[in-house]
């Protein structure tokens, strides 16, 4: 199959009244009652917005009701995702059709807020499958961005992560597992 995007949300949280709107996350904008898949600005880190695309539509569950946070989208192969520690750190890629969010992005979305981290998956007969964990996680940069999920259950794509769960992030430039077939196996997942 091939990897369409990962998707993360955010349990419900509160919103204060008496200050501007700078939602931390698309949960945050799907309960202000926006309910349009689309790019939005975030703000996980403060005052500096953060592009991302919001996936409003919701599978009905109670546990999951729309407003997904999207970390990486991949859809044609139109973005080189072989790149170095510092593009990964930071983000890449269009918003509008295949990027990364970054794993700075990432930590500061997961460091206070608890997260489920949704994967959808196309082949190219159409069929899809997912994979989604109830706890997922990256911690700060200071230990490697270290990925932390838990929670498996099977919508048809299989478990590729919980492996890795507790593992830092490795690239061809910052080797931190030391296993070379580790970041091959990476790329052959991200890869459309």
């Amino acid at each position: 199959m091939a990897m369409m995007e990962f998707l993360v949300v955010l349990l419900p949280a509160v919103l204060s009244s008496d200050c501007k709107f700078m939602p931390f996350d698309c949960s945050d904008i799907y309960n202000s009652g926006e309910t349009v898949s689309g790019i939005y600005s975030i703000y996980p880190a403060g005052d500096i917005p953060v592009w991302v695309y919001c996936q409003m539509i919701s599978d009905g569950k109670d546990e999951d009701k729309g407003g997904w946070t999207v970390i990486q989208r991949r859809m044609d192969g139109s973005v080189n995702f072989y790149r170095p520690w510092n593009q990964y750190k930071r983000g890449f890629g269009n918003v509008e059709s295949e990027y990364w969010l970054g794993l700075e992005n990432m930590y500061q979305l997961t460091r206070n807020r608890k997260y489920m981290l949704r994967v959808d998956l196309e082949d190219f007969e159409r069929r899809k499958g997912f994979a989604l964990y109830s706890s997922f996680s990256v911690d700060c940069e200071c230990v490697g961005y270290k990925l932390h999920v838990s929670g498996f259950t099977d919508g048809g794509a299989g478990d590729s992560l919980t492996h890795h769960s507790d593992k830092k992030f490795t690239t061809f430039d910052k080797d931190q597992d030391f296993h070379e077939e580790i970041f091959e196996l990476y790329l052959l997942l991200i890869s459309p």
